[in-house]
């Protein structure tokens, strides 16, 4: 049995660009092209699209799926490790959606909080890895000591800053703005220094982290829930950003 792009993707909540650029980076292969050019992908195809899409939703990156789905063959190990790591993440939901529910019971009743109750589940070091992985144990280290240098009101005006940016983002891509223009560069630059919050980053390192916002959905969606394409936007910029502003 095999099913046509158009099938796949709509049974998988995708797009066929989406598996066709799945294609192209080798993370699924379709099982068959048909004389019309269309790709069609029998039940060993969805099985793999299954794992490429609960990687995602674990958070990894295409090239951090590709290497995993290279280096272990075997499905039913794969799927089991697959299934640890969603189990873990119900337990972490789980206790999210308890810290909640008690802030919003002490809030009501005007009971004291406590700390260790408000913020279980939240965990910024579960990008540890992927960070470590990219850009080395320095830059997570480095990134993870300031974090943990600031308050609670620095921490919120950080992240406001972030939202302020992500909304302009919105509106230029609304507006229509070029990678390029004045307005779309003046706000690279205000991305670009909220960026170097900890350190001074360099061509490289601004390229590729907002190339994540275009390959990665979960960061993506920061921009593009103000406006469809405000990633794409937010790349193309910062590129030319670094490349007339920045060394290595």
């Amino acid at each position: 049995m095999e099913w046509s792009i158009q099938d796949i993707a709509k049974k998988a909540g995708t797009t066929s660009r989406t598996l066709r650029h799945y294609g192209e980076l080798g993370l699924l292969t379709p099982s068959r092209v048909g004389g019309n050019g269309y790709r069609y992908y029998d039940q060993d195809a969805l099985v793999r699209l299954q794992r490429i899409l609960l990687l995602r939703e674990l958070g990894l990156g295409l090239p951090a799926i590709a290497r995993i789905l290279d280096g272990q063959q075997d499905t039913a190990a794969a799927l089991r490790t697959h299934l640890s790591l969603l189990e873990q993440e119900r337990e972490r939901m789980g206790r999210l959606i308890a810290s909640v529910r008690t802030t919003l019971h002490k809030t009501e009743k005007g009971e004291e909080l406590m700390a260790e109750e408000i913020l279980d589940g939240f965990d910024h070091t579960r990008y540890e890895g992927e960070v470590t992985e990219r850009w080395g144990r320095d830059a997570y280290e480095k990134g993870d000591r300031w974090w943990r240098s600031l308050s609670e009101s620095e921490r919120k005006e950080f992240m406001g800053r972030h939202e302020d940016i992500a909304r302009d983002w919105g509106r230029a891509r609304k507006e229509g703005r070029a990678p390029d223009s004045e307005e779309a560069q003046a706000l690279a630059r205000r991305h670009y220094e909220w960026l170097s919050a900890t350190s001074t980053v360099g061509r490289s390192y601004v390229i590729g982290v907002t190339a994540m916002y275009v390959d990665d959905p979960r960061f993506g969606r920061n921009y593009d829930k103000y406006e469809e394409g405000a990633a794409v936007l937010v790349r193309d910029a910062m590129k030319v950003f670094a490349e007339r502003h920045l060394t290595d």
